[in-house]
This record gives C-alpha cells, structure tokens and sequence, in this order.
C-alpha cells in the first residue's frame, strides 16, 4: 500500500472526511510527495495518541477504587484455584464467552485484586467495564428508581462488556435492594460477563437477600457456565501487616 492510500484509510479510520477528500482529490502525487510524508507521520502520531487517550478513558469510566494490576499479585500466595485460572482469565476469553467469574472466601486472600486486576486488562484491551461495590451499587439503583432514570440506567449496564461487582455479603440490604440487584444481573444472564467478589459461601446468600427463591435463582444464573474460585486462605494483608509490624519493632530495637 502507498503512502497516499495508507493516508486515505487513517482518515477513514479516524473519521477525518476533510483530509481524506483532499488527499484522494490530489493528482500531482509526484509533487506532493513530500507533504504526504509529513501528513502520513502526522496521521500516525493521532491514531496513537488516540488509542492512548481511549485507554485512560475506559480505565477513568470503569471508576475502579483504585488501580491493582495482575502484575502485582504474588501468585504463590494465591489459593490454589486462582492459581490454577489465572491464566486462563488473563486471557479475557471469558468476556468473548459471555461467561462470569465469582471469587467467594475469606478476606485478604486477593479477591478484589485479581477482579479490579481483570478489569485493568479489560479497558486495555478495549472492553467497556463498570466497576462497583455491591452496597454502592444498590444506592445507585435506588436513586435512578426515585429520580425515574433507572431504565436508562438498565440499558447502559446490560450492554458493558464487564461488570465487576465487589464486596457481596459484606453489608446486608433490603428486600427492594435485592430486587433491583436481582433484575439488573438477570439481563446480563448467559450473554456478558459480570465478577462478582464475596466473602460468603454460596449456601450463605440468603443472609443478605433474606429470600430463598430470590437467592436460589440469582445464584443458577450467576453461576451457569461461570469460573467458580474458592479464595479461602490465609490473608496476605495480614501476613503483610505482621511482617511490617515485625520490622518496625527490629528497627526500634537497633535504635
């Protein structure tokens, strides 16, 4: 492909009509042959700096808590099954498949790290992610009910690529909050994917939702052709926090 028709498809591809009407419109290409050159490095440094700027724009509207990457997890300190799935999940084939991911155990064992770590790779990758805790979530459905912008809210969630959902079982809600959870998972059933992250057992659900019918089908869709991890473990933040609390001391005691 020669210069000027690598011109034409970037300015397809980052929709510049204008220039791309001009450069076809040019027949002196002998005599333009030098400004082609100029446009076409031009042409490239915006295609760049776009996928650059979409990147931290996926990254920014995911609203993760904070940035963790899955470079930065101790894998040997994982529990066995995360171990084991890592690195298929970090292949994102799952997101293609539709399929979830529900991290359930003990805290501390990284069940947060590896979900926001996944959604890291996802924005990277050009997957649209939401992230949000459970209880912060239910807030935001109730609000969107009472302001009468929930199904607006609706068509938005069912249509990103990832949903991570994080901290299921940590607080429990009302009858309404597990309607609204239950109906906003249910579109996204069997067609996108969702990571949801709890400290709970499955058995231990109707805590939280205090409705056995409610919880037994949320848990048959969640789980249908999911990746189901057991995070129980010792916690690596307190592992962390002893092994800080022991170095201070040793540096007292030198002192």
């Amino acid at each position: 492909m020669d210069k000027k028709q690598q011109i034409i498809e970037i300015c397809k591809e980052l929709r510049l009509p204008s220039i791309r009407k001009m450069v076809q419109d040019e027949t002196d290409f002998k005599n333009s042959k030098q400004a082609f050159e100029v446009l076409l490095q031009v042409l490239l440094q915006e295609k760049s700096d776009r996928l650059v700027r979409a990147k931290q724009n996926r990254i920014r509207s995911a609203n993760f808590p904070q940035k963790k990457l899955l470079e930065e997890l101790v894998v040997e300190a994982l529990p066995n099954q995360a171990k084991q799935k890592l690195p298929y999940l970090k292949s994102l084939d799952f997101i293609n498949e539709g399929q979830n991911v529900i991290l359930t155990g003990s805290p501390g064992t990284g069940k947060s790290h590896i979900a926001i770590g996944l959604g890291m790779e996802a924005c990277l990758a050009g997957y649209r992610v939401f992230f949000a805790t459970v209880p912060s979530l239910i807030n935001q459905l109730k609000e969107h009910r009472s302001e009468r912008t929930l199904r607006s809210f609706e068509l938005k969630f069912e249509k990103y690529d990832l949903v991570i959902l994080d901290e299921l079982g940590y607080i429990s809600f009302d009858k309404e909050g597990a309607e609204l959870l239950f109906s906003h998972l249910s579109l996204r059933a069997g067609r996108k994917s969702t990571i949801i992250t709890s400290n709970l057992s499955f058995l231990k659900w109707q805590e939280i939702f205090h409705d056995p019918v409610l919880t037994a089908a949320l848990t048959d869709r969640l789980t249908h052709k999911s990746h189901v991890l057991n995070m129980n473990g010792p916690s690596f933040r307190m592992k962390e926090t002893e092994e800080w609390i022991k170095t201070s001391a040793e540096e007292v005691a030198q002192n």
